[in-house]
């Protein structure tokens, strides 16, 4: 089974329930209308990027929100890091209104704006996000926390945001995990120890980790892997787990992102997490820590 798109109109009743239960199963909802206006300064941040180039995207984390990898006049970056901490709001508001089983519950972390084309970007495999993968962060393991992603098309000129999405993790995880190395809790601990990870792996930041990388080396698998296209217009918000949803960014410039973290004992339903996942086609439970 592909991840399925799941429409949310802004305006009428919403069943919140059955939101979170698509999300936590493997969908990605879609906004088509949510109100995210720009004011007058701020359009010349979609008129050509403010950023220094020297990493994926421009970004803002923590509480004081230091704008970083921005380019521009001290007035010009101030006014981004400002849009950035707005967007981090109307994130936060969307969970709240929408989401509200994890009002409470997620940490919101980074914040990014990122006005390149996806295409022309010339990267490293491990970091060509055109590539089927799931996330995972290799120096910031997660433990039992998921990654939930809310991203919004800001493109002024009708570019949509190109996606492609693939098979539930399920499937793809009895394909991969025979392949991948097993864990040593020694080598994670001398990870954290040199400071090269900001904690110690546990077996499931190991796991999907070399998932990640085994999924981005697969060159038959990114062309044969069931999968599906996805065009997300501008003015479009969408909003999935990105560690349990395979996907692939394949084109547009110009686009705001939200990482936030959720426990995996906070989800409504912990055993479609890819934690339980992972374990029950292990047969046993994963390795702490």
């Amino acid at each position: 089974m592909i991840s399925p798109i799941v429409t949310v109109p802004a305006s009428g009743a919403q069943d919140t329930a059955s939101l979170v239960e698509a999300l936590e199963g493997g969908a990605v909802l879609l906004f088509p209308d949510l109100d995210f206006p720009f004011s007058p300064f701020e359009e010349r941040f979609v008129e050509r990027p403010f950023a220094d180039g020297k990493a994926k995207n421009v970004n803002i984390r923590g509480e004081a929100a230091e704008l970083k990898g921005a380019a521009g006049t001290p007035e010009e970056q101030e006014a981004l890091r400002q849009l950035l901490i707005r967007y981090r709001r109307f994130a936060q508001g969307l969970i709240d209104r929408h989401l509200p089983a994890y009002t409470g519950k997620v940490t919101l972390a980074g914040t990014s704006y990122r006005p390149f084309d996806v295409d022309q970007r010339k990267l490293s495999w491990r970091r060509d996000d055109t590539r089927l993968h799931v996330d995972a962060f290799p120096s910031n393991p997660i433990g039992q926390k998921r990654i939930l992603r809310i991203f919004r098309n800001i493109n002024p000129s009708g570019q949509p945001r190109l996606w492609r999405v693939g098979e539930d993790f399920g499937a793809m995880a009895e394909k991969f995990l025979p392949r991948l190395p097993g864990y040593s809790p020694l080598s994670a601990s001398l990870l954290a120890a040199l400071r090269i990870t900001k904690a110690k792996r546990s077996e499931y930041d190991h796991l999907m980790l070399h998932l990640h990388d085994a999924l981005k080396q697969d060159m038959g698998y990114q062309g044969s892997a069931p999968q599906a296209d996805v065009r997300f217009e501008p003015g479009q918000t969408w909003v999935t787990f990105s560690d349990l949803v395979m996907h692939g960014a394949m084109g547009g410039r110009y686009m705001l992102e939200q990482t936030a973290y959720l426990p995996v004992a906070a989800q409504v339903r912990p055993e479609t997490s890819p934690h339980a996942i992972l374990a029950q086609k292990l047969g046993r439970p994963l390795r702490q820590a």
